[in-house]
């Protein structure tokens, strides 16, 4: 059976020619075919095979076209096979992490926590010291000096966050300023105990990103 090429799938170069002559051998060799001239389904069973095909072949021209080229080239870092390295990964049945994991503020619904730790930060004692959220939920102070506290990077609005404060007195007693912020449990804020090694210990929560902190004082006196 004679090869049927359609002519208007032919680019004119104006040479105005109207027959062509397809080689015996099916092969057209250094052959220019004008952009979007032919079809698969202009192929004997819709396929094209052994082509070579220019740098810079867009992703959306492949499969149903909804691929970008950022997304393809993805597979560009992958090692080896992709589903390969897919399942190496964490199965949904769970597993053991190894590294650190960050939500960046995401929601974790429904988790059944279970032998748990906070972070515990040690401040450096100064004039003033910022209890940052973002460094922990347990902090530590052995005072050296009178001590002014800021607090800073709670959660935001609409959300609760809570830290607690472990405060070890100084040889000397010293004293504590709060921010204007904390509102005391009983109206105003606790004495802080006096002699050396004294452990007062501090919890504090908001639910406005820090517009208001309710203030406790959870133990006093201890050693």
């Amino acid at each position: 059976m004679a090869s049927l090429v359609k002519t208007n799938k032919i680019a004119n170069t104006g040479g105005g020619a109207t027959e062509i002559t397809i080689p015996t051998d099916g092969l057209w060799p250094n052959t220019t075919i004008a952009a979007n001239a032919i079809d698969s389904d202009q192929y004997v069973d819709g396929s094209i095979d052994d082509v070579h095909v220019a740098a810079g072949l867009d992703a959306v021209k492949l499969a149903d076209g909804t691929v970008t080229n950022a997304e393809l080239q993805y597979i560009n870092s992958l090692s080896s096979n992709a589903q390969t390295q897919i399942t190496a990964r964490l199965p949904l049945s769970g597993g053991t992490m190894s590294g650190e994991t960050i939500f960046a503020d995401q929601l974790v619904t429904r988790p059944t926590i279970k032998d748990y730790s906070e972070t515990k930060t040690a401040l450096t004692a100064a004039a003033t010291v910022d209890i940052d959220l973002e460094d922990g939920n347990v902090f530590t102070l052995t005072a050296d000096q009178n001590t002014t506290f800021t607090f800073s990077n709670p959660s935001p609005t609409g959300k609760s966050c809570a830290f607690t404060l472990v405060w070890t007195q100084d040889s000397s007693d010293r004293t504590i300023t709060w921010p204007a912020t904390v509102d005391w449990a009983g109206g105003s804020a606790p004495d802080v105990t006096s002699g050396s090694g004294k452990i007062d210990i501090y919890t504090f929560f908001t639910m406005d990103a820090g517009t208001i902190w309710y203030g406790f004082q959870s133990g006093a006196d201890l050693s």
